[in-house]
Formats: C-alpha cells, sequence, structure tokens
C-alpha cells in the first residue's frame, strides 16, 4: 500500500501501486504543470555545493606535528 501526498496541493493519494497514478508523485496533471512552471520561472533552485555558506576559515596548521 503507497500512501503519499502531493508536494504542490497536500492531496493524500492511497494506492497500491503507482500505476494507479499516472502523474506520480503529483495527484493530478494540473499539480505537475504546475511545478514545472515553477521550475521554468526559477522559484525553485539546486544551489550549487560550497555557495550559500560563508567561507571556512583556514585553521593555522603550523602548530600540528
Amino acid at each position: 500500500m503507497i500512501k503519499v501526498r502531493c508536494p504542490i496541493c497536500d492531496h493524500w493519494m492511497e494506492s497500491a501501486s503507482t500505476a494507479e497514478w499516472p502523474e506520480y508523485p503529483f495527484c493530478s496533471a494540473r499539480c505537475r504543470t504546475i511545478d514545472l512552471g515553477r521550475w521554468l520561472g526559477e522559484q525553485y533552485r539546486v544551489v550549487p555545493e560550497g555557495e550559500g555558506q560563508p567561507p571556512r576559515e583556514h585553521a593555522d596548521d603550523s602548530d600540528v606535528p
């Protein structure tokens, strides 16, 4: 039994398999289109590793044997 929520509208989807939900992980084509529009409108972003974090200060390794 699969029991998940649509990431767009929070509708519960319950079924024996994902075959019953052709738009999985969305509940409908409408929610899939909304998600695509958010990606194309750059509302979602994947931050490259290391960006968005303050630069690390380098430790003084001269004391380490």
